[in-house]
Parts: C-alpha cells; structure tokens; sequence
C-alpha cells in the first residue's frame, strides 16, 4: 500500500513540476520581444499573401475551390501563403528554441532551475511542449485570419470539405515548425552558446530549401546519366525516381509535397505516373481522404523527424552534467 502511495505522490510531483515548467516557459514566450517580431512577421506574411491571392483570384471566378485558392494563389511576383510558410515556417520554429538552452546556461539559471524539487527531464519536456504549444496557436490564428479576411474580401462560402483541407494543411504546418523547434533545441543543448546553435539551424534550414534540389539532381545525373538520347531512353525513369527519393529526405520537400497535394484536389499521385497508369483514368478530383491517402507517409516522416530530434535533444540533456558557475 505505501509503494502505491509513493509512487501516486511522486508521479504527482512530476506532474506538477512540468506543469509549473509548462507555464513558466508560455509565459516567457509570449511575453518576450522575440514573440512580438515573429507574431507581426506572420502578420505581414499574412496580409501580403492575400493580397496577392485577391489579385490572381481577381480573374478566376470559376475556380471549383476558390477558398483553397486563398492559400495557394499567387500574385504579380508576391508567392502564395503555402510558399511563404514552407519558407519562413522554419525560422519561427529556430527561434523558439535556438537558446532553450543555451540561454539559461549563459543567464545562469539553468543550475537554479534544476535544483528545484522537480525532475530534470520536466525541464526539456516543458520548454518543447510549451514551443508545440505557441507554433499551434500561432499556425491556426494564422490560418483562421487569412480565411476568414479572403471570405470578406471575395466574397465566398467555403463548403465543409475545403474547410477540412484547410485544417489539415494547417496540422501539416504546425509538424513541420515543430520538427525545426525540436531541431534547433537539440543544437541548443549541444551548442556552447546560442550563436553557434543559430547559426547551425540556420545552415541546415538554408541547405534543406535552397540547395537540397541541387543536390538530388547532381547524385542523380551521376547514377543515371542522361547526356545522349539513349541515356536518356534508358535512364531517365531511374533518375527521377532517384531524384525524388532523394529530395524526400528534405523536410522542405516532403512538406510542400504532402500540402501541394491536400490543398489541391486535382493532384492523383505523388510518385511517378506512366503512360500505362493513365490509361483508363477518369478525370476528377479526389476526395480529402483519397488525398489524405496519398500523404499519411509524407506526415509520419515529418512526425519521425520531429520525434527524432526531440529524442537527440531529450538524451543529450539527460546526460549532461549541469554545474553552478
């Protein structure tokens, strides 16, 4: 009977430590300047995505999905809302959790806060959870405003199946931040300081959107040469399947991939199509399930990548020796 009592009383102060840790790091989050930039850079990315939402919609009145469209049209050199989250949705998850870590070692309170009644794997878990907590507020006030500001101003009734795209879009989104929260928060706790932890997210971030594609194709053409018309007979579907798993390693690709095809119903497959897998196919959209089918590997491995990180960042933590300087 003790035994049982014991363990209630310390599962309850476990409970109660990362509750408190939870709180603590909300508050530091949304009372900190670092909120109020990230918070008006999505209110501009917002407002500026619309606008160029309108002006492309502007013409296109018989769009089947004009509220999709909102998200996924661009304007005269402005990119669509999905462009610039698949973009700068990165950079909010980095600067979350560049110095979880970091900071509390060069303020000196991560020896104060660890000494506290508390288990120390509360601290790790309460600063993730509390960042998840922020990236989801954040991604669905983001998405309720820029829907509900494109319905004033085009003038539309979403029905219920776009309404649900939408939401799963966002829910791909708000993973996707996460996985580079969890990933700038392990750099936070491997780094000596906070500027080696930015600056490596930020490398990483930069390799994965802008040089990763480069990269694919270099390893690919090298595999499968394609430089005479038969390599490229002979070669060409094995570069591109190549290419394309390759470029899945990127969680840049694999989350424009995965919301490029629930934000559009028209698009069937995600592998490559052939001439013999047209044939006979009937030309309609798919349903969000028949979509959702299409994807759910693309959302495990951004759910993997997130789970992976936080892990690297989990153990490392654990095994660190936190000292009073």
């Amino acid at each position: 009977m003790w035994e049982e009592k014991l363990i209630n009383f310390l599962q309850s102060r476990q409970s109660d430590g990362l509750h408190a840790l939870y709180e603590k790091e909300m508050r530091d989050n949304i009372t900190s300047k670092r909120f109020l930039v990230i918070l008006a850079l999505i209110v501009v990315t917002s407002l500026v995505s619309l606008y160029g939402a309108v002006q492309g919609l502007s013409d296109a009145t018989s769009n089947e999905y004009m509220f999709l469209a909102i998200y996924t049209t661009s304007g005269n050199s402005i990119p669509s809302f999905m462009s610039f989250i698949a973009l700068l949705g990165p950079f909010v998850g980095i600067v979350l959790g560049f110095d979880a870590i970091t900071g509390e070692k060069s303020d000196r309170t991560l020896y104060r806060l660890a000494t506290q009644p508390i288990y120390r794997d509360s601290i790790i878990n309460g600063k993730f959870l509390a960042g998840m907590s922020i990236i989801f507020m954040m991604v669905y006030a983001m998405g309720a405003f820029l829907g509900a500001a494109g319905i004033l101003a085009l003038g539309i009734r979403p029905t219920s199946e776009e309404v649900w795209r939408v939401i799963v879009f966002l829910f791909f989104t708000a993973v996707y931040i996460s996985f580079w929260l969890a990933l700038s928060l392990w750099l936070s706790v491997v780094s000596k300081n906070a500027a080696a932890s930015a600056m490596t997210a930020i490398g990483i971030w930069l390799f994965f959107s802008l040089f990763m594609t480069m990269v694919a194709q270099m390893i690919a053409n090298v595999v499968y040469p394609m430089t005479t018309e038969l390599e490229v007979y002979r070669n060409q579907l094995g570069n591109y399947q190549l290419d394309l798993t390759l470029n899945r390693i990127s969680p840049y690709y694999l989350y424009s991939e995965a919301v490029s095809t629930i934000m559009n119903p028209s698009v069937r497959s995600v592998s490559v199509i052939t001439m013999e897998s047209l044939s006979g196919a009937i030309s309609s959209y798919l349903s969000l399930g028949q979509s959702l089918l299409l994807v759910w590997p693309h959302l495990a491995g951004l759910i993997a990548l997130m789970l992976i990180s936080f892990a690297g960042s989990y153990i490392c933590f654990m095994r660190q020796e936190i000292r009073a300087k």
